[in-house]
């Protein structure tokens, strides 16, 4: 595939804002099938189990495939691996389209496990573009800009949490799940549309090992990890992190729609959208704080503190507002800690040690989100049901009944939310990481007209 037409753009702010704005359509697609899908599984069966099940085979393979993405993305042709895994996730929609349409036909009675298969997919080649987008914004932003880049790329990933839940509850009345599907079918072709019209730049060749391995490849990116113990730390607090953030936005539709319809849940989930735009533009004027594992723990205290006042008694603002706050703090941590090891990795190796960072970093949303479920159904539910054995203790400040068990669970994650915090700023090694460690990247990025082969 070449990309030497006349008509490609190939200055670096152009390319990345180029890049940037198809991903931010493509994610507006995704919003709306994501909370379309979610619902309907959701309504189909009441059970939270069920519902939960959807977010885990959305985990599950960006876990399994993370080492792979990161090999293949350093061999590989990034901006190629883009296209590829655009056009991956395109046939899992198409996939669910067909799926709902049969359905409509009276040619297949559609289940809510159906879904699971398309949804894996459609996380498989994420996994592809995820890495390919991150290692490739140090080519094309300088070092001092990669917290305003980091910043904008999460205000990409938000806008769908932002504009899908809201519009996908008028979309999906008007047009259905089908057409709902088909709008996101489109955005995807815009976001190829822009990678299309771009050429990416590739690490410097002096900066290129000799091929290896697939197995050597996996194991670099771990050892370049494990020998450097202020960005060991940071990933294990990234992993608690992401742990609690998965059981908090699987259990934010149950908790919602036990007091409130569809609709209410839609606006509600646009408000934490909102937060993570707002946490965005914070990040992407600001860029963060100089010091910026202070950004990384200070955002994360602020959204365990939102998760106490989620669990209050029942109201739609108190959730809401509660939403906004903890997800409007995500791209301040993400970012901050996105350019933390974007500049202490160097452009050659980081799709293997991001890979491998994914992985680590993900193997424990998959389980809290197949643990949901179980755990909300089975203990925390009847624990806080109005003749629970919890009722006359937690009942009396958190209420009793339909979703103070998810109420209760939520006390639970702030706290250890908050114990996380203190427990990495207790460790030298996280705090001094930006000191301690060389930085990796030229002070500007490396220009896309000239690429090196």
């Amino acid at each position: 595939m070449a990309f030497s037409s006349r008509n490609v753009v190939t200055h670096p702010a152009r390319v990345f804002s180029l890049i940037w704005l198809g991903q931010l359509v493509s994610s507006l697609g995704t919003g709306l099938t994501q909370f379309s899908v979610g619902v309907f599984v959701y309504q189909n069966s009441d059970s939270v189990t069920e519902y939960s099940l959807a977010s885990f085979f959305g985990f599950l393979p960006m876990v399994l495939l993370a080492p792979v993405a990161g090999s293949m993305v350093d061999r590989r042709n990034r901006q190629r691996v883009m296209l590829l895994a655009d056009l991956g996730a395109m046939t899992a929609i198409g996939l669910m389209w067909c799926l709902v349409a049969a359905d409509r036909a009276g040619l297949w009675a559609l289940q809510n496990w159906h879904f699971y298969p398309p949804l894996a997919l459609s996380a498989a080649f994420s996994t592809f573009r995820i890495l390919a987008f991150s290692t490739t914004t140090p080519l094309l932003v300088s070092k001092q800009n990669l917290g305003r880049a980091n910043g904008m790329v999460e205000l990409a990933m938000s806008a769908g949490q932002l504009l899908g839940p809201a519009l996908a509850g008028v979309l999906v009345v008007s047009i259905g799940l089908q057409g709902v599907l088909l709008i996101d079918l489109a955005t995807f072709l815009f976001a190829l549309a822009t990678l299309l019209s771009v050429r990416i730049p590739q690490p410097e060749a002096g900066q290129r090992e000799a091929r290896k391995s697939l197995w050597t490849d996996i194991a670099l990116g771990w050892r370049f990890i494990r020998e450097r113990p202020g960005l060991l730390g940071l990933l294990a607090f990234s992993s608690a992190v992401n742990l609690v953030s998965v059981l908090v936005t699987v259990l934010i539709t149950p908790l919602v729609l036990s007091f409130t319809d569809p609709a209410t849940l839609g606006l509600v989930v646009s408000c934490s959208g909102v937060g993570m735009v707002a946490g965005g533009i914070t990040m992407g004027v600001w860029g963060g704080p100089k010091r910026r594992i202070f950004g990384v723990l200070g955002a994360e205290l602020v959204a365990g503190l939102a998760l106490l006042a989620a669990a209050l008694p029942a109201s739609v603002f108190v959730v809401a507002c509660a939403a906004f706050v903890f997800m409007f703090t995500a791209p301040v941590a993400m970012g901050c800690s996105q350019a933390i090891w974007q500049s202490k990795v160097p452009p050659a190796i980081q799709g293997r040690v991001f890979s491998t960072r994914r992985m680590l970093a993900l193997i424990a949303p998959p389980i809290a989100a197949l643990l949901a479920g179980p755990l909300t159904d089975k203990l925390f539910d009847p624990w806080m049901a109005q003749d629970g054995a919890l009722a006359s203790t937690f009942g009396q400040v958190l209420g009793t009944g339909p979703g103070r068990g998810i109420a209760l669970l939520y006390v639970a994650l702030g706290i250890m939310l908050a114990g996380c915090v203190l427990l990495t700023w207790s460790s030298p090694r996280v705090r001094g990481v930006e000191d301690e460690l060389p930085d990796a990247l030229l002070p500007t990025p490396v220009p896309a007209a000239q690429p090196q082969a």
